[in-house]
């Protein structure tokens, strides 16, 4: 079933008003029309199974249904903290991040990234990433579109996380995998946790023993070293494992 956002204040009296380049995609492309039901959510955790009751040029307006739908949200709101990578992979890992369930994505640039963001160009690509969240969140039927942030240093990464309840460092040299599976599983639902993870060339042993002393937990992915593109993906899928279960 295709799945669509709408601001809180297009709901009205059970009515749900679709405007904006959706309304395009619905009517020209999905072809869609008065009887076919789609689901909406409003990007802050409600989602509703809609039936369409008029399909216009300007706008799409839907009717709620009672139906209830199948949570789709993390019972833990992860945010994935990201060393800034080389070239294009910051795309796919937000594109992936967002599909397994991450409630934000934020561009690290730590010491070992070979990307340096000049300011100037901070803003643009994060509009641009924000883009793809969002057309990731609807693809998968997400409640929310997951946030992107503005990149930011590493020292300003650590206090944001501070801020958080469990923060969570996979980190080549853990290797108590029981450990790592009790870590995850003793995370408080309903609860925010960040999850660090270093560019290609790893992160700093200064950036570890600050994390530590900050009070984050370091985890273990396994015997094998991941690319830094890979590692969130794995972290976000196993949170999703334990959490949910």
């Amino acid at each position: 079933m295709q799945h669509f956002f709408a601001p809180s204040e297009n709901a009205v009296s059970g009515v749900i008003t679709i405007t904006g380049p959706d309304v395009n995609h619905i009517t020209n492309v999905l072809r869609l029309k008065a009887g076919d039901r789609i689901t909406v959510a409003d990007g802050r955790d409600r989602d509703s199974l809609c039936e369409i009751e008029e399909a216009g040029p300007a706008f799409v307006r839907c009717k709620v249904l009672p139906d209830e739908l199948a949570e789709t949200e993390c019972p833990v709101r992860i945010h994935l903290f990201q060393g800034l990578p080389k070239g294009d992979k910051m795309e796919l890992i937000i594109q992936k991040a967002v599909e397994l369930g991450a409630a934000s994505v934020v561009p690290v640039e730590m010491k070992r990234s070979v990307v340096k963001l000049e300011e100037k160009k901070k803003a643009a690509r994060t509009e641009r990433w924000q883009r793809i969240a969002e057309s990731a969140a609807k693809q998968c039927g997400r409640r929310i579109i997951p946030t992107v942030e503005i990149p930011m240093n590493f020292v300003k990464a650590l206090e944001a996380a501070k801020m958080m309840q469990t923060v969570l460092v996979p980190y080549e040299n853990a290797d108590d995998i029981a450990a790592t599976r009790r870590i995850l599983a003793e995370v408080p639902k309903g609860s925010d946790c960040a999850v660090f993870i270093g560019p290609e060339g790893g992160f700093d042993p200064a950036e570890i023993a600050a994390l530590q002393t900050a009070g984050a937990k370091i985890i273990t992915l396994g015997p094998r070293i991941l690319r830094t593109e890979t590692a969130g993906m794995a972290v976000l899928a196993m949170c999703t494992l334990m959490m949910e279960g």
